[in-house]
C-alpha cells in the first residue's frame, strides 16, 4: 500500500473541480474516505423523513435530490477512477447531473434508502481506493473532455461530499 498518496497537482484535472478538491483536509485520502463515511452517515441519519422533500427555495433540489446527486456522482467518480486506474485509454462521456436527478425520481423513495445507498456506495469506494496499486494513483484519462488523474478523482469524491453536506447543513436544516 502506498503510504503517502499526496494531494493532486493543479494539472491533474480542470480548475473547475478544485473548489471541491481544495475542501479536502490534509491526510491519507483513503482514511479520509472512511472517516467521511462515518461522519456523513451519522449526519444523514439525523435528518427526519419529513425533511426529505424540503427545498430551501423554489427551483432548488430537495434534500433527497441532493443525496441522490451525491450518490450518483460518487458512483461516477469511482467508475472513472477504476477505468483510469486499470489503464483504460478511451475517453469517457459527460454526465448530466440535472437529468440524472430528474430521472432517478429520488422523492419517490423512502429517505432511509438514500442513506443506505450512500453507505453501500462509500463502502465500495473505500475498498476500491484502499486496494489500488501504487502506480495507479497517477494514471490519467479524459472524461467529459477534462483530464483526470485517479488521485484527483479520489479527492473530488471527498470534496464533493463535503460541499453538499455543508449546503444541507447551512441552507436546508
Amino acid at each position: 500500500m502506498v503510504n503517502n498518496i499526496g494531494r493532486p497537482a493543479r494539472d491533474e484535472t480542470a480548475d473547475y473541480y478544485f473548489p471541491y478538491i481544495d475542501l479536502v483536509p490534509d491526510g491519507d485520502i483513503r482514511q479520509l474516505l472512511e472517516e467521511q463515511r462515518r461522519e456523513t452517515l451519522s449526519f444523514l441519519e439525523t435528518i427526519p423523513d419529513a425533511l426529505a422533500s424540503h427545498r430551501y427555495a423554489p427551483g432548488k433540489w430537495s434534500v433527497s435530490e441532493i443525496v441522490s446527486h451525491v450518490n450518483d456522482c460518487e458512483r461516477l467518480y469511482t467508475m472513472r477512477a477504476f477505468w483510469f486506474a486499470r489503464a483504460m485509454e478511451l475517453p469517457l462521456p459527460s454526465f448530466e447531473s440535472e437529468l440524472a436527478v430528474k430521472t432517478a425520481k429520488p422523492e419517490d423513495r423512502p429517505w432511509s434508502t438514500h442513506v443506505h445507498e450512500f453507505a453501500s456506495i462509500r463502502a465500495s469506494t473505500v475498498d476500491l481506493f484502499r486496494h489500488l496499486p501504487p502506480e495507479a494513483w497517477l494514471r490519467r484519462g479524459t472524461a467529459s473532455d477534462y483530464p483526470f488523474s485517479v488521485r484527483a478523482l479520489a479527492y473530488l469524491t471527498v470534496g464533493h461530499a463535503i460541499h453538499h453536506m455543508r449546503v444541507l447543513r447551512q441552507r436546508y436544516l
